[in-house]
């Protein structure tokens, strides 16, 4: 249980999986009109929100999108049925429904060009 962490050298790649419940249920707690995964992705990546109730929390994907976009970097993201892909300069987020679903999030970030 918990987080897998995973770093290749040679792709300039980190992976991160964790087989929690994933962004929908975990914003459903304090947001329980959400839907979709879909929705729920976007929401976490645009809105400072917590899934624990009375938590001054919710800043974390913000920040990463921050960095991503600042850096030569890029950053596929799936949780549920939703997939998000992000890099550099980009202003707007690409998210989308897939055909596959899965529990938890997983995360692929990788360096485009030398740092």
């Amino acid at each position: 249980m918990g987080i897998f962490f995973y770093y290749d050298d040679k792709t300039k790649s980190i992976i991160l999986a964790d087989r929690g419940q994933g962004i929908l249920s975990t914003l459903k707690q304090v947001r329980p009109e959400l839907n979709n995964s879909v929705d729920a992705l976007k929401i976490a990546f645009t809105e400072t929100i917590s899934g624990r109730k009375e938590e001054a929390r919710g800043n974390g994907l913000k920040f990463v999108r921050s960095v991503i976009t600042k850096n030569p970097l890029s950053l596929d993201f799936q949780t549920g049925n939703a997939f998000l892909h992000i890099k550099q300069n980009d202003k707007n987020l690409f998210i989308r429904e897939t055909d596959t679903s899965i529990r938890g999030c997983f995360a692929t970030i990788k360096i485009e060009k030398t740092l």
